[in-house]
């Protein structure tokens, strides 16, 4: 064998260099508590942030958003994880179309944006029941985001799926992920369980590894409950707050470290029956500054809103029940069908004070459409189509039953039961204990009666022959998302009372109206004799040609009452005309089948019926015109007056 050459000095550098590399590549995201700042690559950063939700964004134009807040000077993207998106049954994952939340990191890179990651389980977001999902309220006595065995055994089997598929993401191993929230604004909510919180921080750690930094983000009023040593404690605020005192709060639980602003509010939501929410470009701008002047480290939420598209809106309790709105626009710098505002331009104009930003143009606004009116035409009341949304039947129970109860997650559920004597006098039709979860529909004989509403309006009176029957159509309007969100079942939660007798003999009708219009639609029903003027649950559709190119746009329906709306069978969201302040939904343009190629409307109106049943699409939205004099009714002595502000903080 021969000997060994010794080796030459070129050969021993490149020995050094490859031993010198991998510490040389070595990626971190960390906190130097000794100068009050993070530390990326070793290296002094600040991040400036964004808040963007991937599923209110229709994946194709996910790229588009991304690009326009890296041209606005964000280093990083904020975003949640919703379980309930994720996870429709126990042990059914769905990650695919605009679910695919690794599509959406890979976006981010290639827009050269860092990643913050709020995975929940709880996550707010105005999202229906804050991203748990409503299959957990099968078990009627859960407690939820609590250490509640049920609640942590679901929590534990969601993210040993989720986390190992971002585990590659992460910072440290190449992704673009520097820090991850483990649940949300937990100060907020009643139950201030600290073995929750260090359940959910093993987890975390021992599914991702002791490299990722981890936070808790809550409220100056949280910050007791919602902090955990370990994790990394940052506080949420927007520009009306006292910014002083809210960091110093946070000084209390981090005393070395950065300043961090999880949550700084751009705008605020909308609640159905409230005026549209602004906030100031000044207010913003300027709050910005002085948090950016301070060495801190800001997330704007929201950086763009969205949609609340489907049935997936959460809701508040604030003296009385909230829905939220189908849009999500949220006055956030980029609005929601995607242009860049005044206000994107205002707060570049102060990121680029700092630190610098990409050169080059924004993108304009995109072209937006107009076309109609057109007249929709008549395909049938709900009841008509009773075989078609239930085909498996209906079951039976002496009381009514919960949604969850006969797993109908969202929508509407039918409530149909017969009349057991015959009632000459107006009487009065009542749920005990506040019992509609959230909009009941009542119908005798087919014919539409009225509406109950939780919280708000709780009587009717009806009459009705013996053996009359009785059909009481139950929308759920959201679950609760944040705060103290006890369970919040929806649907008949007590038996229903007409005048002193309690009504029994159930029959329940889980409606599954998206795969109706999607699949069953056009149908050719038996002419019914319908009223002149139609009222109740009620289908109208029609089709329409696009003969120029296709462009985003905004449905309007003026007249229109209350109800639900498709494009070519997606599920666009919730119309409220009569009470506002929203007025039109936001259509995206990759909706629209482009010329030739017939495009169909479906509305379900739940209430009445315009004379001229029409709709239009716009070239801008209407987002606030409130018809305060259509929801009087509901007014309690304790809720605030039109004219007051909404609380923008503490949220």
């Amino acid at each position: 064998m021969a000997p060994k050459k010794p080796l030459c000095l070129p050969s021993l550098l490149l020995l050094l260099l490859t031993l010198l590399l991998p510490q040389a590549d070595t990626r971190s995201f960390v906190v130097d508590r000794e100068h009050d700042r993070f530390l990326l690559d070793g290296a002094p950063f600040r991040y400036v942030s964004g808040s963007l939700h991937y599923f209110r964004v229709p994946r194709v134009l996910w790229a588009d958003r991304l690009f326009k807040m890296q041209m606005s000077g964000l280093n990083a993207v904020q975003l949640y994880v919703p379980w309930n998106y994720h996870e429709p049954e126990p042990g059914v994952y769905n990650f695919n179309g605009s679910r695919d939340l690794i599509a959406f990191l890979k976006e981010a890179s290639i827009a050269n944006l860092l990643v913050i990651l709020r995975p929940g389980p709880y996550i707010c977001a105005e999202w229906e029941m804050g991203g748990l999902p409503a299959w957990l309220l099968r078990k009627p006595n859960i407690h939820l985001r609590t250490s509640d065995p049920d609640f942590l055994a679901a929590v534990d089997s969601w993210f040993k799926v989720l986390l190992p598929k971002i585990y590659p993401w992460l910072y440290h191993n190449g992704g673009n992920i520097i820090s991850i929230q483990v649940e949300n604004e937990y100060g907020s909510y009643r139950s201030c369980d600290f073995a929750y919180m260090k359940h959910l921080a093993g987890l975390f750690r021992a599914l991702l590894g002791d490299e990722i930094l981890l936070f808790t983000t809550d409220g100056p009023q949280g910050l007791r409950c919602g902090s955990l040593k370990g994790l990394y404690t940052t506080v949420d605020f927007g520009p009306a707050d006292n910014m002083t005192k809210i960091f110093a709060l946070q000084r209390e639980y981090e005393p070395h470290g950065p300043l961090v602003n999880s949550e700084y509010y751009t705008g605020w939501l909308d609640y159905w029956g409230q005026n549209h929410s602004t906030r100031s470009i000044i207010a913003v701008t300027r709050g910005l500054e002085k948090m950016l002047k301070l060495g801190a480290s800001v997330n704007m939420y929201m950086f763009h809103g969205g949609t609340n598209f489907g049935y997936w809106n959460g809701a508040d309790e604030k003296g009385h029940f909230l829905p939220i709105t189908t849009s999500y626009d949220y006055d956030a710098p980029i609005s929601e069908a995607g242009d860049v505002t005044l206000k994107l331009f205002a707060l570049r104009n102060v990121i680029s004070q700092f630190q610098e930003i990409p050169l080059g143009p924004l993108p304009p606004p995109s072209p937006k459409m107009m076309l109609g009116p057109l007249t929709l035409h008549l395909d049938g009341y709900l009841l008509d189509f009773l075989h078609l949304l239930c085909p498996q039947g209906p079951i039976h129970s002496i009381l009514p039953m919960t949604f969850e109860a006969v797993k109908q997650d969202r929508g509407f559920m039918l409530y149909r039961t017969y009349l057991t004597h015959t009632v000459f006098e107006p009487t009065q039709f009542w749920v005990p204990n506040n019992g509609i979860h959230d909009r009941a529909y009542v119908m005798v004989d087919g014919v539409f009666q009225g509406v109950l509403e939780r919280n708000t309006k709780h009587k009717l009176f009806l009459t009705g022959k013996m053996g009359a029957k009785l059909d009481v159509l139950l929308e759920n309007m959201g679950r609760l998302s944040f705060g103290s969100n006890y369970s919040d079942f929806k649907g008949l939660l007590q038996a229903p009372i007409l005048g002193q007798t309690i009504l029994t003999q159930w029959l329940m009708f889980p409606l599954k109206v998206d795969k109706l219009v999607k699949w069953s639609f056009p149908l050719q029903l038996l002419k019914n004799s319908h009223p002149q003027t139609p009222s109740g649950p009620i289908f109208y559709s029609t089709t329409f040609p696009i003969l120029d190119s296709v462009r985003d746009t905004f449905l309007f329906l003026p007249g229109w009452t209350k109800g639900q709306v498709w494009i070519n069978g997606f599920n666009l969201g919730r119309y409220w005309t009569k009470r506002g302040p929203q007025q039109t939904l936001y259509v995206p343009k990759p909706l629209l089948f482009p010329r030739g190629v017939l495009n169909k409307i479906t509305l379900l109106e739940l209430e009445n019926v315009p004379p001229q049943p029409q709709i239009q699409f716009l070239d801008s939205p209407i987002l606030n015109s409130t018809l305060h004099r259509t929801y009087i009714y509901s007014l309690s002595a304790d809720t605030r007056s039109d004219s007051e502000p909404m609380e923008l903080s503490g949220h």
